[in-house]
């Protein structure tokens, strides 16, 4: 996918507004992971490199456009300026006569940051006037937030509509890294998805049926497959509303070559916690009021074995509760066998690359480790995401 990218660009003393993913955990008004600060800073420094005066535009949390006090971004800002090694003026505001007046007052190599974006309604509602405000605000938009690109919002469709947009460093990483996936991918090609819900991986086990040669699945998602095929789940977390679709996907998939895969066996438990009494059960065993939490051993080893012996393969998900020790083998089995394969292993989500985190494992240990779960899901899906569509050369 070819895209306008910020090398292309000669921004010496020009203002670019650009969206930032700095959506961190915060606790106490402190922030606990600053990995995604860390991701920010190439594209920010090539910009003060080049001459630029950068306007950060980012948000947090969920404010569903009110002024929520343990979601401003002062503490994101000084963590950030700590880490950039470079002064950050951060506004209370996002729009208004102080921050044109501040923005006035700009000279090439100086930092402004907005306040949380999604304080104002009209930021989600991508409101045509706000897109406007915001782009007046400089010469051109970067878009480097990769993680909101799926979002039809102002600050990452709406302003691009009025001043010039390219990609950011991240986003620029991130389709060129995903990209080979939908267009000429290394075969034998393994998608591995796990979590709690199928929706949100309902359009790319569609867009991959006749592309992929396995889909490995775990976690709820195969609960509720299992269910569809048959299985007795007991009170395990499955969804009942989604099993027509589950019976459609399976019917999909043994048109093309039976490529979807299912747990063989499971860990079960009556309790989810760290020191439950857990039991492997083949799926055609489990009685009562048992509850799945992991994939069982043997199909652990089985997904190992075809994850080792592909040459793409894409995880988003874990295979069960790796929070707690007693659920955490099938996924840590799984980030072993991603880490060790000569094929690239892309992982996605960010359950996924906690888990990875837990299980020991670095960023470097993978091909690529995408910042954007939702966004890399409907990336692969095959649709044209909001925020990149107006980066496209």
């Amino acid at each position: 996918m070819a895209i306008r990218q910020i090398d292309k660009l000669d921004f010496k003393d020009k203002r670019i507004l650009l969206r930032l993913e700095l959506n961190v955990p915060l606790k106490d008004g402190k922030v606990q992971d600053t990995t995604r600060i860390e991701q920010a800073l190439p594209t920010v420094k090539f910009l003060l490199k080049g001459g630029a005066s950068v306007i950060i535009v980012a948000h947090a949390g969920r404010p569903n456009g009110n002024v929520v006090e343990e979601l401003r971004l002062t503490e994101i800002a000084k963590e950030m300026e700590k880490l950039l090694g470079h002064k950050i003026k951060k506004l209370d505001e996002a729009i208004g006569k102080k921050v044109e007046k501040e923005i006035e007052k700009m000279k090439p190599g100086e930092i402004i940051m907005l306040e949380n974006i999604r304080f104002y309604p009209e930021e989600e509602a991508n409101d045509i006037k706000f897109s406007k405000t915001l782009a007046s605000y400089a010469d051109y938009f970067v878009m480097d937030a990769f993680g909101t690109t799926h979002r039809a919002h102002a600050s990452t469709h709406g302003v691009a509509e009025y001043i010039p947009a390219y990609a950011g460093i991240l986003v620029s990483k991130e389709i060129h890294a995903l990209s080979p996936l939908l267009e000429q991918p290394r075969r034998p090609i393994t998608l591995v998805l796990g979590g709690a819900k199928i929706w949100s991986k309902i359009g790319i086990i569609k867009n991959f049926i006749a592309k992929a040669d396995h889909i490995l699945l775990g976690g709820g998602i195969a609960n509720t497959f299992l269910y569809a095929q048959g299985h007795y789940v007991g009170e395990s977390l499955f969804e009942k509303d989604k099993v027509d679709i589950a019976r459609e996907i399976m019917l999909d998939c043994e048109k093309n070559h039976d490529q979807l895969h299912l747990p063989e066996d499971v860990i079960v438990a009556d309790e989810m916690s760290d020191d439950a009494k857990t039991l492997n059960v083949p799926v055609t065993d489990i009685e009562g009021d048992a509850k799945i939490f992991d994939i069982g051993p043997r199909t652990a080893e089985k997904y190992a074995q075809i994850i080792k012996n592909s040459q793409t393969i894409f995880w988003n998900g874990p295979m069960g509760l790796y929070e707690h020790p007693p659920f955490k083998k099938g996924s840590e089995t799984i980030a072993k066998a991603m880490a060790e394969t000569y094929g690239t292993a892309i992982v996605g989500g960010g359950d996924s690359v906690d888990c990875i985190k837990r299980c020991g494992y670095k960023r470097e240990d993978f091909t690529h480790i995408s910042t954007g779960g939702g966004a890399s899901l409907e990336f692969l899906a095959g649709t044209m995401l909001p925020g990149i569509e107006p980066l496209l050369k």
